[in-house]
């Protein structure tokens, strides 16, 4: 069962490599597109630079015989000059001053009587484009006479620019659904899951019903028959200790009664109930704290989860060791701090998280829900944590709970 959760996370690792392959995709393609028509645009300015500088250097009559083909040829370079309505651009000369603009959003509305006039407001908007173009790639110098040079400058479209920025909007908008997606998913097994729990625990709670009632009227026949007392007081003891596992599990997926209660008492019977039924070559030791720890629990399901972690600490180990179990506040006093500590095989640091995950277990029987149910009495029910505080392999694996105090607890502390 414990490659379930290997292979769940492994499938998770690879669901967002995909995830990242496919973003890198989708840049990598929107770049080259994005470059192409970057390129297409500077192919368009050098077009446009050579009419300029064809315009420049052309004389009135291009062809000498005083015909219209001059005129023709001047009206074709100014078409492919007034043809560009969208890439804006800065003409300058050698000395940096601007002589022609084209495709700005100045702040001020040019005077249609007066076009080449530069008002001061549009003339400083034009400097600080010059001076931020200056630092870029786009500058095509037209050689205009030897010796007389003009640099053309020139800003990406608005369409390039949007599509520069569509690839991370994609990529943004890409995340976000696999992020949903994969909330969905997790959100819908997580809540399957607890349905399978609490139908399981409801169910066993029901199937233990009938036979602790009728081991409960043989109680009284075989105590009627006069057996000895001492052998049906321990019969008792274990009818008594089902009827409890039973109300264990059908408090599962209700939420079960609070009280205010010393829980160093619940970890010393739950200590000493365990203790008389484990191996005699196991020591069990407790030590609790000397002051009362008193926190909002449910004393019977409370008991169950230390039960289940002492007789996993005596799994972990060979008939043989200790174990330790420990209560105290927090550095802070707003914790308790209850400690199972052992002296088993220990846990690599890989398996101090799914161990909790259902279905998980080393042993060959089991359904692997001990630890899995106890993270959710504790957390869920009790409002505390439950983890592995520290574990090496070979020398043993302490579990920790921290509960939090009653209000009035930490305020005497």
């Amino acid at each position: 069962m414990a490659n379930i959760y290997d292979t769940r996370r492994y499938g998770t690792i690879a669901f967002f490599l995909v995830a990242a392959a496919l973003v890198m995709v989708f840049i990598y393609v929107s770049d080259n597109i994005v470059s192409q028509l970057s390129d297409q645009e500077r192919d368009r300015m050098e077009i446009w630079a050579d009419a300029t500088k064809a315009i420049v250097n052309s004389p009135a009559d291009i062809d000498g015989d005083g015909g219209d083909a001059g005129s023709a040829d001047i009206d074709f370079l100014l078409s492919i000059i007034e043809r560009n309505r969208n890439i804006p651009l800065l003409l300058t000369d050698q000395d940096g001053n601007i002589i022609h603009h084209r495709n700005f959003d100045l702040p001020e509305p040019v005077d249609s009587a007066s076009p080449l006039f530069i008002s001061d407001r549009n003339m400083e908007f034009l400097q600080r484009k010059l001076s931020s173009l200056k630092h870029s790639q786009n500058l095509i110098k037209i050689e205009i006479a030897p010796g007389l040079v003009q640099n053309l400058y020139y800003e990406d479209s608005r369409l390039l620019k949007l599509l520069s920025y569509y690839p991370y909007v994609q990529v943004l908008v890409m995340l976000a659904f696999v992020a949903l997606v994969y909330f969905a998913v997790m959100t819908t097994k997580k809540a399957e899951q607890n349905k399978v729990w609490v139908g399981l625990s409801k169910e066993t709670a029901h199937q233990l019903g009938t036979p602790i009632s009728s081991l409960m009227a043989w109680m009284e026949l075989l105590e009627s028959m006069g057996v000895d007392r001492e052998i049906t007081a321990e019969m008792n003891k274990d009818v008594s200790r089902l009827t409890t596992i039973a109300s264990r599990f059908g408090k599962i997926g209700s939420r079960p009664a609070m009280e205010p209660v010393d829980v160093n008492a619940v970890v010393e019977d739950a200590a000493r109930y365990m203790s008389t039924r484990i191996s005699k070559r196991i020591r069990l030791e407790v030590a609790c704290s000397s002051e009362p720890l008193v926190v909002e629990l449910s004393d019977s399901l409370f008991q169950w989860v230390m039960e289940n972690l002492i007789k996993n600490a005596v799994d972990a180990m060979d008939a043989e060791g200790s174990i330790t179990v420990t209560s105290r506040s927090d550095d802070d006093g707003v914790m308790a701090c209850i400690d199972v500590t052992d002296t088993g095989k220990g846990l690599p640091r890989k398996r101090f998280k799914t161990i909790f995950n259902p279905g998980y277990t080393t042993k060959k029987r089991g359904w692997g829900l001990g630890l899995a149910l106890a993270k959710r009495i504790i957390e869920q029910y009790h409002g505390g944590r439950i983890f592995v505080a520290a574990s090496e392999p070979g020398k043993g694996t302490t579990f920790r709970i921290l509960l939090p105090l009653r209000p009035t607890e930490c305020g005497s502390k």
